[in-house]
């Protein structure tokens, strides 16, 4: 019954520390959400941990889902390059082997004239964004009409559009256009900038007859399984010496 608990007790350990480490995010380059024909972009997974067995998923526009390298995209070390076509179309993630899943990007291939420059990963409260009305060719006029949830913001003889720090009011789905034509619609995604961070105290001046406090025991901020699961997979030696150690004394008491 004790050797039961034991190996119940490291199994759990070990399922606690492969849970905390499954995470993963697809990372875009260039980070937009348009693109023009025979256009390429660069997909890849950023795993926390083990990156084996990720991989680059695609669900095309005409419900087709398969995987980088396929019928689409090809490796080139931890990435998948794609050379866009209309088809190419659609959302893209990353999976593993037992289903996990990573952020979701959607990708849009322009056959026409005018596509927006708009970031296809979230961005966070408080950044600056520009927001570019991007044609094919270089056109001799450059003043764009952007809009936002299908309302006008303004127009910009630059072509582009800046918010200085972006918040959640600015979430949506942004086009422009131009006399060249009109872009398609794309969302952005503002996310929380989290906790402000709490400024340290200031350190007291202490004087000759201040007695200096002893300092304090720091609290061990890391829960027992985060503990076991650092000491038995950073140290498999230290491991096997335990088991040893267990092995043998069962052997003395048993003798």
């Amino acid at each position: 019954m004790e050797r039961t608990c034991r190996l119940l007790l490291l199994l759990s350990t070990l399922v606690y520390c492969s849970l905390g480490q499954g995470g993963a995010s697809l990372s875009v380059s260039p980070d937009r959400s348009q693109f023009f024909e025979f256009e390429s972009v660069s997909l890849s997974c950023e795993v926390q941990g083990n990156s084996t067995g990720w991989r680059v998923m695609r669900n095309a526009e005409r419900g087709n889902l398969s995987e980088c390298s396929t019928d689409w995209g090809k490796h080139q070390g931890s990435s998948c390059i794609v050379s866009l076509i209309p088809s190419s179309s659609g959302v893209y993630w990353c999976e593993s082997g037992s289903g996990e899943h990573s952020n979701a990007v959607n990708i849009t291939v322009h056959v026409g004239a005018v596509i927006l420059e708009s970031p296809a990963l979230p961005v966070t409260e408080g950044y600056s964004v520009t927001l570019r009305c991007r044609y094919q060719g270089t056109p001799s006029d450059l003043t764009a009409v952007f809009y936002k949830d299908g309302s006008l913001i303004r127009a910009e003889t630059t072509g582009e559009i800046t918010i200085p720090a972006v918040s959640k009011s600015d979430e949506g789905l942004y086009k422009c256009s131009s006399s060249k034509g009109e872009s398609p619609e794309s969302w952005m995604t503002v996310t929380d900038a989290g906790p402000t961070p709490i400024p340290s105290p200031a350190v007291p001046v202490l004087s000759m007859s201040t007695p200096i406090p002893s300092p304090a025991v720091p609290v061990l901020s890391m829960s027992l399984p985060r503990l076991l699961c650092s000491i038995l997979v950073g140290s498999p030696y230290l491991l096997v010496t335990i088991i040893l150690l267990v092995k043998g004394c069962r052997s003395r008491t048993q003798g």
